[in-house]
């Protein structure tokens, strides 16, 4: 029997739904929790078939986010929040105005920004009527694109699935297959290719792909995602939307690991198993792409990108310390990650008071 709405809910402090005829907008802002400090995460506008759909991804999201900065050693919570609608058609400075209100009437429980169909120029628009507004431009005192430290961060945690593996976290010689080139698959792959990387990009755009040849010489493209998980590959590496880890790809997969800036890559959490039965290392994708997040929290204190560059380094030692930690206990790294993220959240919480608002 499917799972009622309070089923759904549960372990999240609070759910929110917006709409506002006038504008068309209709959003969910979802706060998993707040133990640890306000609730960050971005804003995801996408054309989703009903609100189910929203509900489903913008609860999976907000959890996840909890994990992800608890991981990045960052003192805010977990939550996210979904407009529907087709960015490229539906997206209008009124809709945004409306967002941002949305998100203000929260009062700092929530602090946004950029995600999937969402943009710097967006969260300018968002932030002319809502002070908790992150991934702004830099005129406008923000971080600017925060693709930029996403990227660093899976770039480290690729290193550091190599030190695990083979002792080394030198990437030179390493095959590692890049499914999106977006502006975090794109930036990944300049910086593998520096190490001497021999990198290989695969997606639909065939102008995500002319950017990428542009910006990384001596890259290989493939023919689809499909063609990179039939390769011999040391590191295979989702980029773009969640889902990408099915259980058929888990079986068809040749790389050795899986480390990638997408969101919810495990299609469902029993792939992180299949994995672990295939011998392939999987560095949870919470774990390794909080290079964003990170970014957009420094807006908070006054931008400084040296100071967020140095905090992203740091994830090659937190991936190590929870690889590390998945083979002492012998569970997978998906399990590791979740216990390491919830041993901080579960200190905050001992102190912090909880809400739940539904």
């Amino acid at each position: 029997m499917a799972a009622g709405p309070w089923e759904r809910l549960e372990g999240h402090e609070q759910v929110v739904v917006g709409s506002d005829p006038g504008t068309g907008l209709r959003a969910v802002v979802a706060i998993h929790s707040t133990a640890l400090g306000p609730a960050l995460g971005g804003t995801r506008m996408y054309p989703y078939p009903d609100e189910d759909a929203a509900l489903a991804d913008v609860l999976r999201l907000a959890r996840a986010m909890t994990y992800k900065n608890a991981l990045a050693g960052l003192d805010h919570g977990g939550g996210k929040a979904v407009i529907m609608g087709d960015p490229r058609t539906d997206k209008t400075p009124e809709l945004l105005r409306a967002y941002g209100r949305l998100v203000a009437s929260l009062g700092g429980r929530y602090v946004t920004a950029c995600d999937v169909g969402t943009y710097v120029e967006d969260m300018d628009v968002v932030a002319e009527v809502c002070p908790w507004t992150t991934g702004r431009s830099p005129a406008q005192g923000g971080a600017g694109d925060s693709g930029i430290l996403t990227a660093v961060g899976v770039w480290q945690g690729i290193r550091a699935c190599a030190q695990h593996l083979w002792g080394s976290p030198d990437l030179a010689g390493r095959r590692v297959g890049i499914s999106g080139a977006g502006k975090v698959g794109r930036r990944l792959a300049a910086h593998l290719a520096e190490e001497g990387a021999h990198v290989v990009v695969a997606d639909p755009s065939a102008a995500a792909l002319d950017a990428v040849r542009d910006e990384v010489p001596g890259v290989e493209i493939a023919a689809s995602t499909e063609d990179l998980v039939e390769r011999d590959l040391d590191v295979f590496s989702p980029n773009a939307l969640g889902g990408a880890l099915t259980r058929d790809v888990a079986a068809r997969l040749r790389a050795a690991a899986v480390c990638g800036g997408a969101n919810n890559q495990l299609a469902e959490e029993a792939v992180a198993d299949l994995l672990a039965e295939r011998g392939v290392l999987y560095a949870p994708d919470y774990l390794v792409n909080c290079g964003g997040v990170i970014q957009v929290a420094e807006e908070v204190h006054g931008f400084d990108m040296d100071r967020a560059r140095a905090r992203v380094l740091r994830v090659f030692d937190t991936t190590v310390r929870v690889l590390d930690r998945a083979r002492a206990e012998g569970v997978t790294p998906e399990a590791a990650a979740a216990a390491e993220a919830e041993d901080r959240v579960a200190a905050a919480a001992a102190t912090a008071p909880r809400f739940r608002t539904f």
